[in-house]
């Protein structure tokens, strides 16, 4: 009956961050331009296949397998024994591979806001099967899967670094071999604004993202018996959010002198992004403050990366990476010693009297996990680069994705109206 109940909880969240990919589809394509709308949608779908299919074969297996060592898990490839249920498992098998399926092309997903509007359809197949097997997979393992930072009490919850951090290493990888955009900075260094053609898109993406994020924190629990505690992870995960949105407001209001609607919407995903690692570890004051904290550090971030020319057409670097650090950091200044009794991860944060034992900890998972992150995505991509080429041709960026890579356009009407004028 039990494990019954949890997996069914379990699946709900399961589907809930699968179905997050629709909010990453409105938000990539609302924040790119018209003429790459339908490329950007179209392989969000394509690469959620990919990711499947290679975390079946072997993803999952280098995080969870039976054998395997700190660095990497090992056997139970291609499916793995779904027929029975380990001891002191609280879910099926078969329940959890969905589960962290779900999160493995969430991470895909969040790397490729560096490609955006400029990378070929060939690298986002290539890269898409290596960052899931040689990746994400990797990290994953070291810290949810029994490897030598689970076993230095790293806490990370629901993934600030396994799944937001990681995937942001890779976008920076990206965005760094690719570079700029066509028109997004003058010779002087100065950048151009290249906004996005539906910023209600945008917004409804961020919603569809906010309201999956409950099965990601709140579902992580893998375990419906205790309706308290998922409930008060679900609670710190709203506040997080709420706090970055906030935030974020109100600093772009400071800096530039209007309240800015694209920089309210990365604080709420920044707020998301930071109280994924830390919703089970703090008490719910501290969530608002998590989120209030990367409301602001996203939209300093955004300014950082682009007066340094990184062209980073979707914030991945900032919503994701920075407030990736910065949550994964806050569980070495908040996590209460109850809270990480009851998790049984790690142990209490720096204000509640735990020292700097866990804040080292934390800060030594930032380091080792992107360093990894980007140092393996960056030699992939140099070598694709080298072979066949990472970047569409300059008449093909011009054109547009949509037509130049597969032959029609996501707004056929409106293009071929604007072509004839």
């Amino acid at each position: 009956m039990e494990l019954g109940l949890n997996g069914i909880w379990t699946m709900l969240g399961a589907i809930l961050v699968l179905f997050m990919q629709c909010g990453f589809i409105l938000l990539e394509a609302g924040s790119t331009r018209m003429k790459n709308a339908g490329h950007i949608a179209g392989k969000t779908i394509f690469t959620v296949g990919i990711v499947s299919i290679v975390f079946w074969a072997v993803g999952y297996a280098f995080i969870f397998g039976s054998q395997g060592n700190g660095f990497l898990g090992w056997g139970d490839y291609f499916g793995f024994d779904a027929t029975s249920v380990p001891d002191g498992s609280t879910v099926a098998p078969t329940v959890l591979f969905i589960f962290q399926l779900s999160f493995a092309a969430i991470s895909m997903s969040i790397a490729w806001g560096g490609f955006a509007e400029r990378a070929k359809l060939s690298v986002y197949l290539i890269f898409a099967i290596l960052f899931s097997a040689l990746v994400y997979p990797v990290v994953a393992h070291w810290i949810w899967g029994g490897g030598w930072l689970a076993e230095h009490g790293k806490q990370d919850y629901a993934g600030s670094t396994v799944v937001h951090l990681t995937g942001a290493m890779a976008a920076l990888a990206a965005t760094l071999l690719l570079k700029p955009r066509i028109g997004k900075y003058n010779k002087n260094g100065t950048a151009n604004g290249m906004p996005g053609h539906n910023q209600v898109f945008t917004t409804l993406g961020v919603m569809i993202l906010w309201i999956g994020w409950f099965g990601f924190n709140a579902g992580s629990t893998l375990s419906a018996g205790d309706g308290s505690f998922f409930g008060f992870i679900a609670i710190n995960t709203q506040l997080g959010a709420a706090g970055g949105a906030v935030a974020a407001l109100i600093a772009s209001w400071v800096l530039l002198g209007k309240s800015d609607i694209g920089a309210m919407l990365n604080g709420a995903l920044a707020g998301l992004v930071a109280i994924t690692a830390s919703c089970a570890f703090v008490e719910s004051w501290a969530a608002i403050a998590i989120g209030l904290a990367a409301g602001v550090l996203v939209v300093l971030s955004i300014r950082f990366f682009e007066k340094r020319r990184v062209d980073d057409p979707i914030a991945a670097l900032s919503a994701h990476g920075t407030a990736g650090v910065w949550g994964t950091l806050s569980n070495g200044l908040f996590a209460t010693p109850e809270l990480a009794e009851r998790v049984g991860v790690g142990r209490p944060g720096l204000f509640y009297g735990g020292g700097l034992e866990q804040l080292g900890v934390q800060a030594l998972g930032i380091v080792a996990c992107g360093a990894f992150a980007f140092a393996v995505s960056y030699v992939i991509l140099f070598a694709l680069k080298k072979t066949i080429g990472l970047r569409v041709t300059e008449e093909q960026e011009i054109v547009g994705l949509d037509l130049s890579e597969h032959g029609s356009y996501g707004y056929p009407e409106q293009m071929k109206e604007m072509a004839r004028n």
